[in-house]
């Protein structure tokens, strides 16, 4: 693996554009767009004001740069460096910024969650949706960008709309049986809308284009419910994550429970592959005294070098006792996401937060547990293939296959701790962002996965 020098990064705001030419990257109100393989700067734009989110258009030629504090969207041209767009949506506020499929219209959510107002950059018209909701997730495209699903709240009572994307008039509109709903999500087909209700009830419902009522599925009743929801790729599978450590597969054909994933604290079955995070000893050199260097490392783990090692059953994994007279709990399932090949499922249980687990969707099992040295921050599979990049705030990055697994330092002077990982569209390459630099780590693709990554429990 090769990586690149470290450059300068604000707030975690840095982003491959969907053709995987570019690399967009923001130091404070500067935007900085690179090529995404030599890294040199294409294009330096000046915002206004602090960059607070960006977002590239999906045929990759304008990027658009929200600026919350003040209210104001400034949009800028890849092909065009001289031309650009400035929306402001003045005394309306602004709370959320996004881009339609087409990539000309920009819509934008005022503060309170007023309305949503959807700017055409081509004609310069304006259109207005009324009553989206604040929740978790209240706007989804379909993935062939044809519709627009929105939550809504309106006398106190929730509803779903469905908007045709191609001229924003209302296909649908109907009402869904949740106390406070939570969220909405499209399969990737585009033939199925996901909606699930708050944690204080256990209740996600399936609906049609037409807004018809496919199923509701209530795993139990009176206790927290529904944590995290992801739909496969192929949109075969549902898996629900809840607040009683379980993952949950419904399947595509009855919309039925299919199977359950627990997460217990002890992994009993020899079949499961544990690899353990370990301190790995430095060398001991002759002649050398073992003092230590005159300043220490901010983090004690992201100086020493680990490497995985396959830990024989029974494991105890480290638990966390959450805070019951706490509001969010750290118990249930916090992230879950599906293999780009519908083969494998990545779970982390935020009441054993160093672990991330491995689901076999083929055989529904168990197939490996990875426990890190520390809590994991994030995951996120790489987009062309099963491999799967973690990290957890320290100064190494960690990548898993079927093939095995390895810890990885980032090298280079000073304390890299990576709190967040994106990949390229093509899988080639990884950036790993910290709080004030990014790099971007180069894999070898020529070689098998298996050879890329090394034999098992290896460290690069």
């Amino acid at each position: 693996m090769n990586f690149s020098e470290v450059f300068k990064l604000s707030s975690l705001l840095c982003k491959f554009s969907p053709d995987g030419k570019y690399l967009a990257s923001c130091v404070q109100y500067r935007l900085v767009v690179r090529d995404a393989n030599t890294l040199q700067i294409c294009q330096l734009y000046t915002c206004l004001d602090q960059i607070q989110h960006i977002e590239w258009s999906a045929d990759s030629l304008f990027i658009l740069c929200a600026l919350y504090k003040r209210g104001l969207v400034q949009v800028w041209s890849l092909e065009q460096p001289e031309w650009h767009c400035k929306i402001d949506e003045g005394s309306a506020g602004l709370v959320a910024s996004c881009w339609s499929p087409d990539g000309r219209h920009i819509l934008n959510t005022t503060e309170f969650h007023l309305r949503i107002t959807v700017w055409s950059l081509c004609t310069k018209s304006v259109s207005y949706i009324k009553y989206p909701k604040a929740c978790q997730q209240g706007i989804t495209f379909t993935r062939d960008g044809r519709y627009l699903a929105l939550a809504e709240r309106r006398d106190c009572k929730d509803y779903v709309s469905i908007l045709v994307c191609s001229d924003w008039q209302l296909l649908r509109h109907f009402d869904t049986d949740t106390q406070d709903l939570a969220g909405i999500e499209w399969a990737p087909n585009g033939c199925v809308l996901a909606a699930w209700d708050s944690c204080l009830e256990y209740k996600i419902l399936l609906y049609s284009l037409d807004g018809r009522l496919l199923s509701t599925f209530c795993a139990y009743e009176w206790s927290l419910g529904i944590k995290s929801v992801a739909w496969s790729p192929s949109s075969q599978f549902l898996a629900v994550g809840s607040y009683d450590g379980k993952v949950r597969i419904l399947n595509h054909v009855t919309w039925k429970m299919i199977t359950e994933f627990g997460h217990p604290a002890t992994i009993n079955n020899p079949k499961i592959v544990v690899y353990k995070e370990a301190e790995k000893s430095p060398p001991l050199v002759l002649g050398r005294l073992a003092f230590p260097p005159p300043r220490a490392a901010a983090g004690p783990l992201s100086s020493t070098e680990s490497e995985y090692e396959v830990a024989s059953v029974p494991v105890s994994l480290q638990t966390l006792k959450p805070a019951a007279d706490r509001a969010n709990p750290r118990i249930g399932i916090g992230a879950l996401a599906f293999s780009p090949d519908n083969c494998f499922l990545a779970t982390r249980s935020d009441s054993v937060p160093t672990a991330v687990w491995i689901w076999d969707i083929q055989k529904l099992r168990l197939l490996a547990v990875l426990e890190q040295l520390s809590a994991v921050r994030c995951f996120q599979w790489d987009p062309r293939q099963a491999r799967l990049a973690i990290c957890t705030g320290g100064g190494k990055v960690y990548l898993w296959s079927p093939a095995g697994c390895v810890s990885v330092q980032v090298p280079g002077e000073g304390d890299f701790q990576v709190l967040s990982v994106c990949w390229h569209p093509s899988g080639d390459s990884l950036a790993l962002l910290s709080k004030d630099h990014f790099c971007l780590c180069f894999l070898e693709t020529e070689q098998g996965v298996g050879t890329a990554f090394g034999q098992r429990g290896d460290h690069t």
